[in-house]
């Protein structure tokens, strides 16, 4: 009787334990800050955000339009200045380090990313006649967050998912995900309010974010308002240094 009480109690314990831990330790699995790297192409500024000091690149000033960038869950989004100085010489770009990230205070969260990047937009809306927006990988979700909330010109999507939590999902199927999952990030509830011109840039081999988990996202917009274009050969990680997503960025965004 006691061997069979055993077996069953030890590894319902082991299971509780496991979602313990994903619960206590579920941000240190999707986020991961980078350090402060310098950037000479472009100056930092500092905006004081929902108690927290972001530090935020911006190249090209004093130009009429604007683009915010945000990065996925690992980049530092300084890496991509040089670049996308050169692409857009017409655009001041602004380079947002997440909560966490690049020497911004704070510890990242969705709540909280998504008040910065409402901040942000706020902060230089005055200096730009229009505002667009790129976001990446998790960025993705932050900006169509953005573009649901404030006036923008255009939204671009690069490696979209539906959710965090469709992701999570799929990658521990034995576990109350919807349950013990705190940022969730659902674009997938807020594609059909979007009425603005919409890029969504597909990695070919993206291994990250499967397709279906894109499309099913692009599924959710109106066909009027959105672009799709899948880059061949590109993997989630390489995608940012493909010429050919670097021309698409481009064309959309200087039309």
């Amino acid at each position: 009787m006691k061997l069979a009480i055993a077996a069953v109690s030890i590894p319902a314990i082991l299971y509780a334990g496991a979602c313990v831990l994903l619960y206590t330790r579920q941000r240190t699995f999707l986020y991961y800050p980078t350090p402060v790297s310098p950037s000479h192409e472009a100056e930092l500024i500092q905006l004081e955000s929902a108690g927290e000091t972001l530090n935020i690149r911006r190249a090209n000033p004093e130009q009429r339009r604007a683009i915010l960038y945000f990065g996925g869950n690992g980049e530092d989004v300084a890496q991509s200045v040089p670049s996308f100085s050169a692409l857009f010489p017409q655009h001041t770009i602004y380079f947002v380090h997440y909560r966490g990230y690049g020497g911004s205070t704070g510890s990242p969260s969705e709540k909280g990313i998504f008040k910065d990047a409402l901040n942000v937009y706020d902060h230089v809306r005055g200096e730009h006649q229009g505002i667009s927006v790129i976001g990446r990988s998790l960025g993705s979700g932050v900006a169509i967050h953005l573009a649901t909330h404030r006036k923008l010109q255009k939204l671009v999507m690069v490696t979209p998912y539906d959710s965090i939590e469709a992701l999570a999902k799929k990658n521990l199927p034995l576990f109350p995900v919807s349950l013990l999952l705190e940022d969730k990030y659902r674009s997938i509830d807020l594609a059909p309010g979007i009425e603005i011109p919409t890029l969504v840039v597909i990695a070919e081999r993206d291994a990250v974010i499967p397709r279906a988990h894109t499309d099913s996202l692009v599924a959710g917009f109106d066909p009027a308002w959105i672009v799709t274009q899948v880059i061949e050969g590109a993997t989630h990680n390489t995608l940012g240094g493909d010429s050919e997503y670097l021309s698409r960025l481009q064309l959309f965004l200087d039309d």
